[in-house]
């Protein structure tokens, strides 16, 4: 049973110097009869309330239902599957001791509990967890805790991380050149490992597989093409080293820009760090193309792939050389018959125009006997004649 407590209360004494204030000469407004509105959300309540019936707890239950049901609908819940693990990674010492002045060494994506997805994490699962955080690490809610004296710091990062992240150009600017993947780029198998590997294709698989994947997220054109398999055409082999060749990069590195001094107004200083900083960038992004220029032509170098296109090359040159040394021999023995074939039908044609020389030469000298015969003949006539006459 509960007890009560009566406890006196004494007001404290008026000093002593206290004097009551003076009356104001002023006179008070009139009054003035207004109409007020009824609106607002308080207002709808009670009206909802007063039209169904309805007692608070079951207006407030009614309207929890209602949210759940807009909330499934629209896919924006907590339960939703873009919330799945989203803002709730393990927050270390390291990211909770984070300086909010040094917020271009911070891993922002491990701020908001995004590490799992970094550059694929989507716009609406970089809000739910920057709402996840803010709700955890607010100052107001860490007010007056004892061991939250660096929240207030960490909700600087979170708030510098967000402001990075859904900012498109700065995010990509981010993206180009995030901590997290740096040990990747260094970490590339070389030649030397993968032919002295025990299974040289399925090691070259399954190490420069992940490397090209990783390096596709900077490519303008989209979609990229990846390894591949072993037995991939040679077609397809092509098209994707030509593509590899050609890597048009949209990877930049403004984000390692250095700032100008703070309070500094000198444009001397300003221009001379802009073209330092435009040198820098230059410089990396040079680097940049050699170093994926490099593991193209090293992937080019022990893809298991080549090795079969070209042995397949080899083998259809050495069979076409073979057929074609057979197609010289049948095609000399079609040669040979075709010129003796031609000399026959040019002994022939020779034959048919001797017989006929020999028959024009026959008949011309038959002709010609025959008008020495007639010119005999007119000649007898012709002295028969002035033998008669005489």
């Amino acid at each position: 049973m509960a007890t009560v407590l009566e406890l006196p209360i004494v007001p404290t004494p008026l000093p002593a110097n206290w004097t009551p204030p003076a009356a104001s000469s002023k006179s008070a407004s009139p009054l003035v009869e207004r109409r007020l509105l009824p609106a607002g959300q308080a207002y709808l309540a009670h009206v909802r309330r007063a039209v169904h019936n309805l007692s608070f707890e079951e207006h407030d239950k009614h309207t929890e239902e209602e949210r759940k049901r807009l909330e499934a609908l629209n896919g924006t819940g907590a339960g939703s599957e873009d919330d799945l693990g989203v803002g709730d990674e393990e927050e270390t010492d390291d990211i909770l001791t984070l300086d909010p002045k040094e917020w271009k060494k911070q891993d922002h994506y491990a701020v908001l509990g995004l590490s799992h997805l970094r550059y694929k994490a989507t716009p609406e699962q970089i809000k739910i967890a920057h709402r996840k955080k803010v709700l955890k690490h607010h100052p107001d809610k860490k007010a007056g805790v004892a061991g939250d004296s660096n929240d207030d710091a960490f909700f600087k990062c979170i708030q510098k991380a967000f402001e990075v992240l859904t900012n498109p150009e700065r995010r990509r600017q981010f993206d180009s050149v995030d901590p997290f993947y740096d040990i990747f780029e260094t970490d590339v198998p070389t030649a030397s490992q993968v032919t002295k590997a025990k299974d040289p294709s399925k090691f070259f698989f399954q190490t420069f597989g992940p490397v090209f994947e990783r390096e596709a997220r900077f490519s303008r054109k989209q979609p990229v093409p990846l390894l591949g398999s072993v037995n991939d055409p040679k077609e397809v082999v092509e098209g994707f080293y030509d593509f590899w060749y050609n890597f048009d990069s949209w990877r930049s590195f403004e984000y390692l820009d250095k700032e100008v001094n703070e309070g500094s107004d000198n444009r001397d200083d300003k221009r001379y760090t802009e073209k330092k900083n435009k040198t820098e960038r230059a410089r990396r992004k040079k680097e940049d193309t050699a170093r994926l220029r490099g593991i193209v032509d090293v992937a080019l170098g022990v893809d298991p792939r080549i090795k079969r296109i070209r042995q397949e090359e080899k083998e259809a040159r050495e069979a076409k050389k073979k057929g074609k040394g057979q197609v010289n021999g049948q095609n000399a023995k079609q040669k040979a018959e075709e010129d003796k074939r031609k000399a026959e039908e040019e002994a022939k044609r020779k034959e048919e125009e001797e017989k006929v020389a020999r028959a024009e030469a026959k008949k011309a000298k038959a002709a010609a006997a025959n008008a020495a015969k007639k010119a005999r003949r007119q000649q007898r006539v012709a002295e028969d004649g002035s033998e008669q006459a005489a």
